[in-house]
């Protein structure tokens, strides 16, 4: 935009600047010629008294110390025929100012000035001199090249106004732009200064308005999940109490653990609802321990459905840049779906493979897949919410990786969450 706007300028500078010189150095050379031609009229005009009523020779003589001070060529042509000064042929223009016209003509050599003069007894005489072109062009080129000059200046200044200009326009909208893409980024406290032309103001103005307004939704939204999860603790607190009234004993330690990991998971949602920043929460965490633990609190669950689980974790440390929290999610989400979308019995395998720069977690089933789109937030076929898989999918996303879905060897579903390696200090 700056350097369209300064183009335009330069282009409409040149074209005025050219409406405007061009017949400025035409008038400059009109004028200069006809200076010329009357400085040489007002020369030869002293030899009208002397041609008039002197004697040859004397004329003669003044009119070759006229063409030696002048550096024109001057001649004098009698009616009888003779030429005194320059020697010259009679013109045309002679010819015409022998019958008592005086005139100015241009001619090959520049321009001829012939002056009448009348008195002698012989009949009418002619003063003849020629303005050469130099002459008729002095301090023209000089003239045209101050010309050229200012015109070049007058545009070189139009275009720092110009740019000045512009940049006062870019510079705003540059801002708003970096905010925009802050705001994309969810950095929400980003705020733009309003500047520029009054327009530009209001949309600054309104842009921050916007980014407030998203601010004051996502904290009433992060409220309420929070509090609705709050919610859930006073049936979970009822739930362990049943638990621990069971009279088998490992019962009610199975169902104990499985409150508390609810209990966990609920608690992480709260804390991740109110206090996390509008960033990326970023943070890192050992993946080799947090699938473990996840594998291992739904194996019993496999177990109690039939189902047979194959275990192929790679030895820890596993750094991954993504927090415990939300890997752990991200492997419930990838698990959870192995039991929702499949009929009981149904084998899976779960294999934990860390490469030089990624780790990827692949979770493999036997059972009929996924239907296509699956990936897509609120879809599913089963009944279920649909948000397993994407919360699975955010999570491979801030951890600087990707999620696949694909077919695996016997026909079933596999997944694949891949995330970066922390980079070693």
């Amino acid at each position: 935009m700056r350097g369209r706007l300064t183009l335009l300028v330069a282009a409409v500078g040149v074209l005025v600047m050219i409406a405007f010189l061009v017949p400025l150095a035409v008038l400059v050379r009109t004028v200069a010629a006809d200076r010329a031609t009357t400085r040489a009229a007002a020369d030869v005009q002293r030899l009208v008294p002397l041609v008039g009523t002197a004697d040859p020779e004397t004329i003669r003589s003044t009119v070759d110390q006229l063409g030696t001070d002048t550096g024109r060529d001057v001649s004098v042509f009698l009616a009888d025929g003779t030429v005194l000064g320059a020697p010259a042929a009679r013109t045309p223009p002679v010819e015409l100012a022998a019958r008592g016209e005086s005139l100015t003509v241009e001619s090959a050599a520049g321009r001829e000035v012939v002056i009448a003069v009348q008195g002698r007894p012989e009949g009418t005489g002619v003063i003849r001199t020629v303005v050469p072109r130099g002459e008729l062009t002095a301090g023209v080129t000089r003239a045209w090249l101050v010309l050229a000059l200012l015109g070049a200046l007058l545009v070189l200044v139009g275009l720092v106004v110009a740019d000045r200009l512009a940049g006062t326009l870019v510079r705003p909208i540059s801002a708003l732009s970096a905010v925009s893409h802050r705001l994309a980024n969810a950095e929400l406290d980003a705020r733009v200064e309003p500047a520029g032309p009054p327009e530009l103001r209001e949309v600054a103005g309104a842009l921050n308005h916007l980014a407030g307004r998203i601010q004051v939704l996502l904290r009433e939204e992060r409220e309420q999940v929070a509090d609705l999860s709050h919610r859930l603790r006073t049936p979970l607190t009822a739930l362990r109490l049943e638990a621990e009234t069971l009279r088998d004993p490992d019962d009610a330690a199975r169902l104990t653990a499985a409150v508390d990991g609810l209990e966990r998971a609920v608690t992480g949602v709260i804390r991740q609802a109110r206090w996390r920043s509008t960033a990326s929460a970023g943070g890192s965490c050992d993946a080799a321990v947090v699938v473990g633990e996840r594998v291992t609190f739904w194996s019993v669950l496999a177990e109690d459905t039939g189902r047979a689980l194959t275990v192929d974790l790679a030895p820890g440390p596993v750094p991954v840049r993504i927090g415990g929290d939300e890997l752990a999610a991200a492997v419930d989400a990838l698990l959870g779906n192995v039991f929702a979308h499949t009929p009981d019995g149904t084998p899976f395998e779960v294999r934990l493979a860390a490469r030089a720069d990624e780790v990827t977690l692949t979770v493999t089933d036997a059972g009929p897949g996924l239907p296509p789109g699956s990936l897509r937030r609120g879809a599913s076929g089963a009944g279920s919410t649909g948000l397993g898989l994407d919360i699975a999918e955010r999570a491979a996303r801030a951890g600087g990786g990707r999620l696949e879905l694909s077919a695996g060897p016997d026909g079933g579903a596999r997944l694949a969450l891949t995330l970066g390696v922390v980079a070693p200090r």
